[in-house]
């Protein structure tokens, strides 16, 4: 079913003048109720639009003939298990309060006033037909949606949060969270109710309505049917939306314009979700505004009727142009009629645990505790000292039921849980879970250590051998593959090829230590030190065996270091630049890659230092030191510290830290077995990774200052 749309054209006030009327009713045919609206086109009056909907009351007609043809109709829907919603909309000034609230006099009653009465007569109607089998029970929630924040209306508006109420959605329907309902039992309840609400109704007065509402106001009846153990619940919805405003006319201050535009944007919401279900749209934009979430327009379950309240004045002629236009797209709206589920009472469970004979546990006798005493203590001290006031305490004691006397109890050093009495009961919770006597915890503990310690050995035992046979059986078939089936020739295939592996990974590593020999080599070369090169590359010879450059190298290093000691002296005094070497991951291809040595370095110019006075002499270190030439005993020091590669002397070298320590010791250990592993020179020192000769220096000076 359609959503049910109902045009009302408001009559004159006294001010109007009837020449100004432009909105007529009229009817399809002669003889027939009206449901055509006619307006002229505002662009050329003689051309006139008509609007069609379901009924059409003009100024003429009364709330009484309103209230009879759209709403009671739908009383017998409401106590059948159907919401029925019913809301006016308009532009401000149109007598919507009117229709939905109306006047105190008996015939200006609006739809409200007399829905309530309705249902009240309904009510006894049926508590009258099922003989009181059925009763019926109202309640009343009001609120009103101001500034797009919701507010209850029957609490006082000193009570109001700022924020306002929140909005849950439950079991498909929006609700109030934190609304009060108030039972309404007769006509005169609810007016006195309704009344005390309005007036905490926001209203104002502007140029077009001397009382305009400021907000949406939302009463919502609540009928309960009770029917033995089945209940049914129905709910009917009176909503008095407030008039869009055109703020050029209207002459409001601030406070009214920020109403209006509150007002305006729920209104604007609302025709944009018309629009859409309208057009089909998958995307109904119900939740941009409270009044729209609420309302819920064509996804609520029931009855939905809308009263279009209009102006016939030509002032208010665009107005009520949009209006139609809006209204007439509601039309196409389909609500499903569903009634509410009936819900079964449950029978309320009564607590075993209530009553006069009810079974309770003995309490313990607090024999430890102070300023409490059980009644044998307590007649016991009476007897001893008759002046002295008895301090006992009964808790939770049946005068029907003797006290049990205390029993004397052995001391026992560990904490037990109390067994329960056998003539009384335990306690519900406990009635499934009886506790075990004392005797059987003893002897399960009574075990040796001799035993526990046999017990432990055999359980391990059983996992060790649960693991072998785990372990044994995936390794079945690799035994299988030596099989004496195998042909000869296949084995011995097998055993090359374990061989060539083998052979392969020992050449691996052999070619990955003489690189690291050519690398010393290299770094030794460029700082100038020929005699440690020199050492370095015939350390890499045995790795690389016939490799023409590597021994052209040695003989020419052997040449030079023979032939012009005096200038090798000279060249390793001058002052050493700074390099930095490549990783050791540039000597992955072949030894070839160490030819052009010039071109795989980058030099950094060192920076000018500035001169310091000293403090104490500073001993030069010997940077002339090779193979060829004893050292000095203090370089020997050094060179022992060094290859002690005891972190903890190493730490206390000048320039050294823990990191530094780690990775010299870290690099004498990857030297291998040549040499044993140890630095024999000072330069060979400095060719280190990580060192330098500005850290040798330090080091050596370090020892002199030492001594």
């Amino acid at each position: 079913m359609s959503v049910r749309v109902v045009a009302r054209i408001r009559p004159l006030l006294p001010k109007e003048l009837d020449k100004d009327t432009i909105v007529t009713a009229d009817s399809t045919e002669e003889g027939k109720p009206a449901t055509l609206v006619k307006i002229p086109n505002p662009k050329n009056e003689s051309e006139e639009f008509s609007f069609a909907f379901n009924s059409v009351y003009d100024q003429a007609a009364t709330q009484e003939a309103l209230f009879a043809s759209e709403v009671s109709p739908h009383l017998k829907s409401l106590f059948q298990g159907l919401d029925v919603t019913i809301f006016a909309y308009g532009v401000t000034g149109t007598g919507k309060t009117h229709t939905m609230r109306g006047g105190l006099k008996l015939a200006d009653r609006g739809v409200i006033p007399r829905l309530l009465s309705g249902i009240y007569r309904r009510g006894k109607k049926t508590a009258k037909d099922t003989d009181g089998q059925t009763t019926v029970d109202v309640a009343l929630s009001y609120y009103e949606i101001y500034n797009d924040k919701v507010f209850d209306l029957m609490e006082p508006p000193e009570k109001r949060l700022p924020a306002g109420l929140p909005l849950r959605e439950k079991d498909g329907k929006t609700i109030v969270v934190g609304l009060s309902e108030r039972p309404c039992q007769d006509l005169k309840d609810f007016e006195k109710l309704y009344i005390e609400a309005n007036n905490n109704r926001v209203t104002a007065s502007t140029k077009l309505n001397a009382h305009s509402s400021r907000s949406h106001a939302i009463l919502r009846v609540k009928v309960t049917q009770t029917t033995g153990d089945v209940v049914r619940e129905s709910t009917a919805s009176a909503i008095d939306l407030a008039g869009s405003e055109d703020n050029r006319r209207t002459d409001n201050g601030k406070e009214r314009l920020v109403e209006s535009a509150a007002i305006n944007k729920s209104l604007f919401v609302l025709s944009q979700c018309i629009d859409a279900i309208s057009r089909g749209d998958k995307r109904i934009p119900y939740r941009e505004s409270k009044m729209t979430r609420i309302l819920s327009l064509g996804q609520n379950n029931g009855i939905t009727i809308m009263i279009l309240n209009l102006a016939p004045l030509r002032s208010y002629h665009l107005d009520t142009l949009s209006s139609l236009n809006v209204s007439s797209r509601a039309k196409r709206i389909e609500v499903r009629e569903i009634e509410n589920e009936v819900v079964f009472k449950q029978v309320p469970r009564t607590n075993s645990n209530n009553g006069a004979g009810t079974m309770r546990q003995a309490l313990r006798p607090l024999a430890n505790a102070h300023n409490v005493h059980s009644g044998v203590m307590a007649s016991k001290e009476k007897a001893a000292d008759a002046t002295r006031p008895v301090k006992a305490f009964s808790v939770y004691t049946d005068k029907s039921k003797p006290t049990a006397m205390a029993r004397p109890t052995a001391v026992i050093t560990q904490v037990r849980k109390r067994p329960s009495d056998s003539d009384s009961l335990p306690r519900p919770t406990k009635i499934m879970r009886p506790s075990q006597p004392l005797h059987s915890a003893q002897t399960k503990l009574s075990i040796s250590a001799d035993q526990l310690e046999a017990l432990v050995e055999k359980k391990v035992s059983e996992i060790l051998a649960a693991r072998v046979s785990q372990a044994a059986e995936p390794a079945a078939p690799a035994v299988a593959a030596v099989h004496p089936d195998i042909n000869d020739a296949v084995q011995k295939r097998l055993e090359a090829l374990e061989r060539r592996i083998q052979e392969d990974e020992r050449r691996e590593d052999s070619r990955s230590d003489g690189l690291r020999h050519l690398l010393l080599a290299r770094q030794a070369k460029e700082k100038g030190d020929d005699a440690t090169a020199l050492e370095m590359y015939e350390l890499a010879l045995p790795f690389f065996p016939g490799q023409a450059k590597l021994l052209g190298k040695i003989e020419k290093l052997r040449a030079r270091l023979g032939m012009d000691v005096e200038e090798t002296a000279k060249g390793s005094r001058r002052k050493r630049r700074k390099v930095v070497a490549l990783d050791e991951d540039e000597y992955h291809g072949a030894v070839d890659a160490d030819a052009d040595a010039d071109e795989s370095f980058v030099y950094r110019d060192p920076k000018p230092r500035s001169k310091k006075t000293a403090k104490h002499v500073k001993v030069a270190v010997p940077l002339t030191t090779t193979a060829y030439e004893p050292t000095s005993p203090r370089s020997q020091q050094l060179l022992d510290i060094v290859n002690s590669r005891d972190l903890a002397q190493i730490q206390r070298l000048h320039g050294f830290g823990a990191k530094k320590a780690r990775d010299l010791v870290d690099f004498l250990r990857l030297m291998g077995e040549d040499d044993d592993g140890n630095i024999f020179t000072l330069a060979q020192l400095r060719t280190v990774p990580g060192m330098g000769g500005r850290t040798v220096e330090r080091a050596y000076e370090g020892l002199v200052g030492a001594v």
